[in-house]
C-alpha cells in the first residue's frame, strides 16, 4: 500500500472516530451532527429556486405535473343516479354514501326526479344511539381501572360524526328513513364541530359521574344488583339531556308524515301517510344487515380472514364491523359485477392522496413530489398501513368502471361534496390508484362468489377499537 493509500484511509478511520464520538449518548443532536448535517446540505442554484418558490407557493402546487392530458370521462358501465349530495363540514360521509346506495335504487324503480332521504334524521339517532353506546360502555367497564387502555380510549372518543356502513345498515333497520323533505338539514347538522363538542363533554361528565357512582357504592348493594340497576336508571335520565339537545340542534324526529311522490317528469302518483319504517319497507324494503358483506383490502393482515372490531358500531345492541380481508383483484370482481348490474356500492378509500381537486381526478401520477424534494417515496401500501401513512379517510358511492380488454383502467365515485366539486361531484380514479389507496367494499351478497361467502363462517379475528386503520370515516 503507497503512501497516499495510508494517508486516506488513516483520515476515513479518523472521521468515522469523530462521528462516533459526536453521537450524544441520549440520542440527541449534538453541535457535531449539526455541523455534519449543514455541511451536506450543499445549496445549489436548483435548491434556491426551489426554496424561493416554495416560500410563496404551496408544495403540492409547485409538485403538480404539468401537461397531462384530460382524463377521458367515457365510463363501460355506469349506475343511473341522479343529483349529488353535499355534507358540507361535517363528517357524515359514511351516512350520505350508504343513503346514496338506497336512493339510486330507489329513484330507478320508481323513476324519480332529484331525490335525497333525510340525512338529518339518522343523524339525530346514530347521535343519540353512540351516547347510549358510550355510556353503557362505561357502565361494562365499571371494574376496569381508570388508566386502562379501554376506558382510556372511551373517554377520548366519547362521541364523533363519523362512521362506516354498519352505522347505515343498523339505524336504517331501526329507525326507517324519512324524505329530505320531511326533515331537513340544520345549519348543526351541516356543521358539527361545535355540537360534537358539547356532547363531549357531556358524556365524559356523565361517564365519570356513573364510574364514580359504582366504586360509592355500597357492597350489599353491588352483590344484589340494585348499584347496578341504579346506574341503568341514571344513564337513562342522562340520555334525556342528550336526547333535548340533538332537538334543538338537529330538530324533532317526526313519528309519522304524509309525503307525495312525484315522477321524474314532475307529475305527482301518489299521496300517503307513513311512518319512517313503513316509508323504507315500502320504498326499499331491503334486509340491510343480511344482505351486504363489507370487504377489504389490508395488506399489513392475513388475506382470507374475517376480522371484527371491538366497539367499532353506532349502536350498542348492533353489529360491530366485520369484515373479509381479500386481494384487491377478488375486489374488484365483484365491484364490476355489482356495477354491470346497476348497482352502486358503499366505498372507502385514502381520498387525500394524488387528488386533483379542480378536476375530480386521483391518479398517483398527479403529483411528483421526489423530483421536487429531491428524495424519494418508496412505501408500498403495507408499509404505509403499518406506519400510519395511509388508511381510509372517506366513504363514497362506486358507480363506474371503465374497462379495456376485461380490465378496469378507471373507475368512478360519487361523492357527497355537491355538485361543483370535481368531475359534476363525481371523483375519477385510475386502476393503479385504486389499487394503491382503496380499503373498503360494501357489496350485495349476490354478487359475492361462494368461496368468498363461505369465509364469513370463520370465528372472527377481534381486534381493538384504537386500531388506526379503523377510525371513522369522515
Amino acid at each position: 500500500m503507497n503512501m497516499r493509500k495510508i494517508i486516506l484511509a488513516a483520515a476515513a478511520a479518523l472521521a468515522m472516530t469523530a462521528m462516533a464520538n459526536a453521537q450524544d449518548p441520549k440520542g440527541g443532536l449534538s453541535p457535531e451532527i449539526l455541523s455534519e448535517l449543514r455541511t451536506g446540505y450543499q445549496g445549489t442554484a436548483a435548491d434556491k429556486a426551489i426554496r424561493n418558490a416554495l416560500n410563496t407557493t404551496p408544495i403540492g402546487t409547485l409538485a403538480q405535473v404539468a401537461g397531462v392530458s384530460p382524463m377521458d370521462t367515457h365510463f363501460t358501465y355506469e349506475v343511473k343516479t341522479k343529483g349529488r349530495t353535499n355534507q358540507l363540514q361535517s363528517g357524515r360521509c359514511w351516512l350520505f354514501s350508504g343513503l346514496n346506495v338506497l336512493r339510486a335504487k330507489m329513484i330507478d324503480k320508481y323513476d324519480l326526479g332529484d331525490f335525497q332521504f333525510s340525512q338529518a334524521y339518522l343523524f339525530f339517532y346514530d347521535q343519540l344511539e353512540k351516547a347510549n353506546l358510550f355510556l353503557q360502555a362505561i357502565i361494562d367497564t365499571r371494574d376496569l381501572p381508570f388508566e386502562d387502555r379501554k376506558v382510556d380510549w372511551l373517554f377520548h372518543n366519547p362521541i364523533g360524526d363519523g362512521g362506516q356502513f354498519t352505522g347505515v345498515s343498523n339505524l336504517v333497520m331501526k329507525y326507517g328513513v324519512v324524505p329530505s323533505t320531511v326533515m331537513p338539514e340544520t345549519l348543526n347538522a351541516n356543521n358539527t364541530s361545535q355540537m360534537r363538542v358539547q356532547l363531549s363533554n357531556k358524556l365524559r361528565e356523565d361517564g365519570l359521574e356513573l364510574r364514580t357512582a359504582w366504586q360509592g357504592a355500597d357492597r350489599k348493594d353491588v352483590k344484589s344488583g340494585k348499584a347496578l340497576k341504579a346506574l341503568e336508571d341514571r344513564k337513562v335520565e342522562m340520555l334525556k339531556e342528550i336526547y333535548r339537545i340533538l332537538v334543538l340542534c338537529i330538530g324533532n324526529p317526526p313519528a309519522e308524515f304524509e309525503w307525495t311522490r312525484y315522477d321524474s317528469k314532475g307529475q305527482a302518483v301518489s299521496t300517503a301517510t307513513y311512518t319512517p319504517k313503513s316509508f323504507y319497507d315500502t320504498f326499499v324494503g331491503e334486509d340491510l344487515e343480511h344482505n351486504y358483506v363489507m370487504v377489504m383490502n389490508d395488506p399489513a393482515r392475513e388475506y382470507g380472514k374475517v376480522y371484527e372490531i371491538e366497539y367499532d358500531r353506532h349502536v350498542y345492541d348492533g353489529e360491530n364491523w366485520v369484515y373479509v380481508n381479500l386481494p384487491v383483484e377478488r375486489i374488484k370482481e365483484m365491484a364490476i359485477a355489482s356495477i354491470k348490474d346497476n348497482t352502486a356500492m358503499y366505498f372507502s378509500c385514502d381520498v387525500g392522496k394524488f387528488m386533483d381537486r379542480k378536476t375530480g381526478i386521483l391518479d398517483i401520477d398527479n403529483y411528483d413530489y421526489e423530483s421536487l424534494m429531491g428524495v424519494t417515496f418508496g412505501m408500498d401500501k403495507k408499509q404505509r398501513v403499518l406506519t400510519h401513512a395511509s388508511g381510509s379517510s372517506h366513504a363514497m358511492s362506486l358507480i363506474a368502471v371503465d374497462l379495456k380488454d376485461g380490465k378496469p383502467v378507471k373507475w368512478m365515485v360519487e361523492n357527497s361534496w355537491g355538485e361543483a366539486s370535481g368531475y359534476k361531484g363525481n371523483l375519477i380514479m385510475t386502476d393503479r390508484w385504486f389499487d394503491e389507496y382503496m380499503f373498503r367494499l360494501v357489496v350485495e351478497k349476490k354478487y359475492v362468489p361462494a368461496d368468498i361467502l363461505g369465509m364469513l363462517s370463520q370465528e372472527p379475528v377481534i381486534l381493538p377499537p384504537w386500531d388506526p386503520m379503523f377510525l371513522p370515516e369522515e
